[in-house]
């Protein structure tokens, strides 16, 4: 299996080639960013991609997505020491395959991209979307100006307490904790 390594850590871009060149697999390239990692994927075709989440130029996810955009069609397997759900899913979305941790010992990332390729291990799959009522859609967009409770209910004609529900049922379709949160996620999402 042809692989490109893409991570801001020279020293673990070495290590990992190593222990996979070790096992097997041909490495055809290596990225220091996400911008340099799409421009790579798409120029080598590699089998597979494994790339590190958090990385300059680019993140992972973006470049997942930009690869994804552009007809890349190998596997995409990001690596992170970050487990959030929210990352996760947001990775699914963009088109990763796998989402692994950096702490898994090179034969067994080595055999998991063995079992992805052949079908064997399951892929990520982005969970189902958010459906938001019309009023929570207002009371998001109203959120995202930057607006307080009280100037969300002044301009929507509702109580505090009725768009404090509002923002509990939005936090909870979002897992968010808090309005920053929510945010994020929802522009992550493209609901706004």
């Amino acid at each position: 299996m042809r692989l490109l390594i893409a991570d801001d850590h020279p020293l673990f871009r070495l290590g990992l080639r190593a222990a996979l060149e070790g096992a097997g697999f041909e490495v055809v390239a290596e990225a220091k960013d996400g911008l340099q990692a799409a421009e790579m994927a798409l120029k080598y075709a590699p089998d597979a991609l494994l790339m590190d989440l958090k990385m300059p130029q680019m993140d992972g996810i973006a470049a997942a997505r930009k690869l994804r955009q552009n007809g890349y069609t190998g596997i995409i397997a990001l690596l992170t020491t970050f487990s959030e759900p929210a990352l996760i899913a947001e990775a699914a979305r963009a088109g990763a395959d796998a989402y692994w941790s950096k702490e898994v010992p090179p034969e067994a990332l080595a055999a998991r991209l063995q079992r992805l390729k052949g079908g064997q291990e399951p892929r990520l799959t982005p969970p189902p979307m958010p459906s938001l009522t019309p009023r929570e859609a207002e009371v998001l967009a109203q959120l995202a100006t930057g607006l307080s409770t009280k100037e969300i209910a002044r301009n929507l004609s509702l109580s505090p307490e009725t768009v404090k529900d509002y923002l509990d049922r939005l936090y909870a379709k979002l897992e968010a904790r808090n309005r920053v949160e929510a945010l994020e996620r929802a522009r992550g999402l493209g609901l706004l």
